[in-house]
């Protein structure tokens, strides 16, 4: 009886358990509801972003990646998080301001979540839990980057220091979007 009680939980468990991108939502920076099954069928980086730390300038290269590949079906995903020495203090209309006056933000940005510790939002739990080319760990700082492929799985994690108009991003994008 113990096993079957076991084999029930474990399934109960990884039927729950999301294995796509898609199957999360998020709210927006203007506060509105999006799942993320509306970038299904398209290649996407997620950046936790950050309006006053020492990688902010990577908003602009963001920004290039984005339009560079656009038109072909990539996106890229700004989610402003506060965890790394309170370096996104201000309110979802203060940093839309910030992004779109001082860096041309045109890109998809998310409201403000949570991308590490006890209340971390739950498509970042599930993006630092570890895929198959992709180890578990948590986000070490602002704009690490996840690539995610068209089928909603994650491809490939870049830390902070990568920047997104890099060969190695550039030839991943490429890559996914070939697929």
């Amino acid at each position: 009886m113990h096993a079957l009680l076991t084999a029930i939980t474990a399934m109960t468990i990884a039927s729950t358990t999301p294995s796509s991108f898609h199957e999360f939502s998020a709210s927006s920076i203007d506060g509105q509801p999006t799942p993320l099954s509306a970038f299904n069928g398209k290649v996407v980086l997620v950046v936790n972003v950050a309006s006053f730390c020492g990688y902010t300038k990577q908003y602009a290269p963001m920004q290039k990646l984005h339009d560079a590949y656009a038109d072909k079906g990539f996106a890229v995903l700004g989610f402003p998080a506060n965890e790394f020495g309170a370096q996104e203090p201000g309110t979802d209309a203060e940093i839309k301001e910030f992004c779109s006056l001082k860096y041309n933000v045109t890109f998809p940005m998310f409201s403000k979540v949570v991308v590490k510790g006890a209340s971390i939002h739950p498509l970042f739990a599930w993006l630092t839990g570890g895929h198959q080319a992709v180890p578990a760990g948590e986000i070490a700082w602002n704009f690490e980057k996840f690539l995610v492929g068209k089928d909603g799985r994650v491809i490939k994690r870049y830390g902070s220091r990568v920047d997104p108009m890099s060969d190695e991003i550039r030839r991943d994008v490429e890559a996914a979007l070939a697929e």
